[in-house]
């Protein structure tokens, strides 16, 4: 790192309180600082006008490697570090265990209790900062997005209304140990590295004596006034209600379903969004309406009318299968494949022939699921319905139907209905071993074995067949890693040109005559400020060497002021970019750049004002 000194010809006394290093003004600086102070005030005033996070990070370090300001190496050398790899191969990791089912599993036992708003994040947040404590947060997020999701989508909560308080209580228990985020790891080497005696190496749960209560004062925040201030983004509501085309599709309650002998309420199966259960066809006997205490049996027919999204969800329970007009061992093989749709030409030949008299699944190797006809959900039973040109079939398929049939010219549109492929269930306990596996790596290791342990867990899903390799392909959100590796290269610029480190130094120097109190704060406030606009761990790299000197100068020991770097360098709440998991959440929940500000910045102001009183109580300035 490279310290800018200004020789100055008046003479300090040894004692006095103004002594110490002069850090260059801002007027020092050179042209290459000051562009990326304004690139990076231009990426901060797009991100809040709603530009694509990539796009906007992209288009910083490109101007800034134009520019000159850094290499074309540094620019992009991001998106190889070994957290934004981490991050990619957890992608996939997390996709294995959603298509075994682990997911929905641990969803039922996290977030199945809860049935209100209020419920859900209480028993999110207590969940996340306990596990938080004991393994990385980013894997936490990456499991548990598709978690939140499916419980808001069943319970109508708007996703947005839980997936930042997902990041912020994994940032809050990681801070309670050492190897709660990859901040306290770096901290931790820095001070076993460093040649200060004070600087002994951090205790497992050193950090926790100040991470927890600071903890609990943020689940409260969130559970009180962050909960108003959070946003609910009801365009994303709207794939819950009737914006969709509607199917009637009757499912069968196979007698291995772990649904046999619940209630309907008890089964979840009423009120669920963008479903309506019509009625059950036992054994040639018709119940309807339903009551929510009729009680499922083995072979039961429920016929539901509803939209795709919801009935893919009914697909993945176990045992509760589409029901096909045969029961031969075929047609069961053909429930467990994946769902498309497919709408009729008008030179079709199964125009003016019945589903049953057309022999759909002998020519087409596909099952008709569901009809929708002219923007109405057909109520016929599916063998006795007379196919129309137009009419929009729900068809289950195998995988290789949409390359086989795009071109044929009985069907005007084929397409595959997103994440409807095949629960499989048989192969969850490979992925509760594979992820198991990962996390002892992780907690036993950090860097790049851990980063490579991830991938090696990343194929081994693919290998043991939890997912396909078009599957973990898919799985991956580019947007997200670009995102997050070009924010290291503006990182990088912000430290390479010494920008940061001037502003950062200024305000340590004037804080520095009003008392080491003071100069805590301002090295927290600094840090903290640092990891909103660069990466947390270049945030705690670039101000542990300051906070030493300001200990130093100040007369102090220089562990509580290192401990302030590695809380406010966790601490980041104000900006998507402050910290990864903010930008893994930031897509699935619709969220806008301002939304973090408004939830954030008092969270940031609590905890900064919390930390500045414990930290001296738990390990005292003098």
């Amino acid at each position: 790192m490279v310290y800018f000194f200004v020789p100055t010809t008046e003479v300090v006394a040894p004692d006095s309180p103004s002594r110490g290093i002069m850090i260059c003004g801002i007027g020092n600086m050179g042209w290459d600082a000051w562009l990326t102070i304004f690139v990076t005030l231009g990426v901060l005033i797009a991100l809040a006008f709603e530009r694509p996070a990539d796009l906007v990070f992209m288009s910083a370090i490109l101007v800034l490697s134009l520019a000159g300001v850094i290499t074309p190496k540094l620019a992009f050398e991001g998106f190889v570090n070994s957290s934004l790899l981490m991050v990619a191969a957890l992608f996939v990791v997390t996709a294995g265990l959603k298509e075994t089912g682990v997911v929905d599993t641990i969803g039922e036992k996290v977030l199945g209790p809860a049935r209100t708003e209020t419920g859900g994040l209480t028993v999110l947040s207590l969940f996340t900062i306990v596990t938080s404590a004991f393994m990385n947060n980013t894997p936490i997020v990456a499991m548990l997005i598709p978690v939140v999701i499916g419980w808001c989508r069943k319970h109508s909560v708007a996703p947005s209304k839980l997936l930042i308080p997902l990041s912020f209580t994994t940032i809050l228990g990681g801070a309670c140990s050492r190897i709660g985020t990859s901040t306290n790891l770096v901290v931790a080497g820095l001070m076993k590295s460093s040649d200060n005696p004070e600087l002994a190496e951090m205790g497992f749960f050193e950090i926790g004596y100040v991470g927890l209560p600071c903890a609990i004062l943020g689940i409260l925040y969130i559970l009180t006034l962050g909960r108003k201030l959070l946003p609910e983004r009801k365009e994303l509501m709207e794939q819950f209600g009737d914006t969709r085309r509607e199917y009637l599709v009757e499912m069968l309650v196979t007698p291995t379903c772990r649904l046999i002998g619940q209630t309907i309420e008890a089964a979840g199966l009423r009120g669920l969004p963008g479903l309506f259960l019509i009625e059950v066809d036992r054994r040639g006997s018709v119940i309807a309406p339903v009551s929510p205490d009729t009680v499922l049996e083995s072979n039961d027919r429920l016929v539901f009318t509803g939209i795709v999204d919801t009935i893919i969800d009914l697909k993945k329970i176990p045992g509760l299968e589409p029901a096909a007009e045969t029961s031969d061992p075929v047609a069961q093989r053909e429930r467990r494949r994946r769902l498309c749709e497919a709408v009729v030409s008008r030179s079709s030949p199964l125009i003016g022939q019945t589903v049953r008299d057309a022999q759909f699944r002998s020519h087409y190797n596909a099952v008709i699921v569901a009809i929708h006809r002219n923007g109405q959900r057909v109520l016929t039973k599916i063998g006795d319905v007379e196919l129309e040109a137009g009419d929009t079939l729900l068809l289950q398929t195998g995988a290789n139907f949409v390359q086989a049939h795009r071109n044929n010219p009985d069907f005007y549109l084929v397409s595959n209905v997103e994440g409807s492929q095949p629960v499989r269930h048989e192969r969850w306990w490979f992925a509760v071993a594979i992820f198991l596996g990962l996390l002892v790596t992780m907690f036993f290791a950090g860097g790049d074995t851990a980063m490579l342990g991830a991938f090696v867990a990343g194929g081994l899903m693919v290998l043991t067949r939890c997912m396909s390799a078009a599957d973990a392909r898919q799985s991956v959100e580019w947007p997200v890693l670009i995102s997050i590796g070009a924010s290291f290269g503006l990182g990088t610029a912000l430290q390479e040109t010494g920008a940061a480190e001037i502003l950062a130094g200024k305000l340590v120097a004037l804080t520095q005559p009003l008392g080491p109190y003071a100069t805590l704060a301002a090295i927290y406030f600094v840090t903290m400020l640092l990891n909103e606009l660069i990466t947390n761990n270049g945030a705690a790299a670039l101000a542990f060497p300051i906070c030493i000197q300001a200990a130093e100068l100040s007369g102090c020991n220089a562990r509580p002021f290192v401990m302030a770097v590695a809380l406010a360098a966790s601490f980041a709440f104000a900006s998507p970019v402050g910290y990864q998991t903010h930008m893994m959440v930031f897509g699935p929940g619709g969220y806008r750049f301002s939304d973090f500000v408004k939830v954030g910045v008092p969270l940031n102001l609590l905890l900064w004002v919390a930390s500045v009183i414990l930290i001296p109580m738990v390990w005292p300035l003098h």
